[in-house]
């Protein structure tokens, strides 16, 4: 495992996108995990940015995120893929057929689950998984005490998590209380991992999933097994490994 340290929000940014542009240069029909929330909107503006400068040609590109809210069409800006394309592919030469999310829309959990867990397989794998983690440690909607062996499956979103974002709704009812995410199994398929944290809130989950025991209750801690993970945080984050003599 490999740790780099950023200054702040933005240094952190640009480390993560220097990671994510080599994969893209190297192999420009890499297939790259993505993510939500708001650790990663400045890797994808370091990207953008990149990618305006002719440094980056995303034309054979293909993405496949982590979840998406059931019941929500892409149109709505609240859905995973609105974000995505607000923040990443509206503004890159990317081919939206080859971006794919799990399908919110689809009222059968079982076929939204294997549909998505086949597109992963026809891709040919990830080569790039992009990463946040929770206060809680958890990656994508994978919460505490799930089990590690899931491939993509349908989770009732925790009381903690809905009220986390009901303050992007209209009310408390309009918030989504299930998604789809790729499962930990999935994950750990990935030929790369990237990690991103930034803060002081994400310090303990980064300790624990780094260097505690590994454990369902820390869904993170899982990557300990992975044979290529690269950390990118900022000293906030970092800043119990560092107390502790880790770093």
């Amino acid at each position: 495992m490999i740790i780099y340290v950023g200054k702040d929000y933005q240094d952190v940014s640009r480390k993560a996108a220097n990671i994510m542009s080599a994969q893209i240069i190297m192999k420009p029909n890499a297939v790259l995990g993505l993510a939500t929330g708001s650790t990663p909107v400045g890797l994808y503006k370091q990207l953008i940015e990149w990618y305006n400068k002719g440094d980056l040609d995303f034309s054979q590109i293909t993405s496949v995120n982590l979840d998406e809210y059931k019941g929500l069409s892409g149109n709505n800006d609240q859905s995973y893929r609105y974000f995505m394309n607000t923040n990443l592919f509206d503004h890159v030469n990317i081919d939206k057929n080859k971006t794919y999310v799990p399908n919110g829309l689809e009222e059968d959990s079982d076929k939204a689950c294997a549909d998505y867990n086949e597109i992963i397989r026809s891709v040919g794998g990830i080569d790039i998984q992009l990463l946040g983690i929770g206060g809680n440690g958890h990656i994508g909607f994978n919460e505490p005490g799930e089990a590690f062996e899931k491939e993509t499956h349908c989770v009732d979103l925790t009381e903690s998590t809905i009220k986390a974002n009901a303050r992007f709704f209209e009310s408390m009812d309009e918030v989504p209380k299930q998604a789809y995410t790729m499962g930990i199994k999935n994950i750990m398929a990935a030929k790369k991992i990237l990690l991103v944290a930034t803060g002081s809130a994400k310090a303990d989950a980064l300790y624990k999933s780094l260097y505690g025991p590994i454990t369902p209750n820390v869904p993170a801690s899982i990557l300990q097994l992975h044979q290529d993970v690269t950390v990118v945080a900022d000293e906030d984050a970092l800043s119990l490994i560092k107390e502790k003599g880790l770093l």
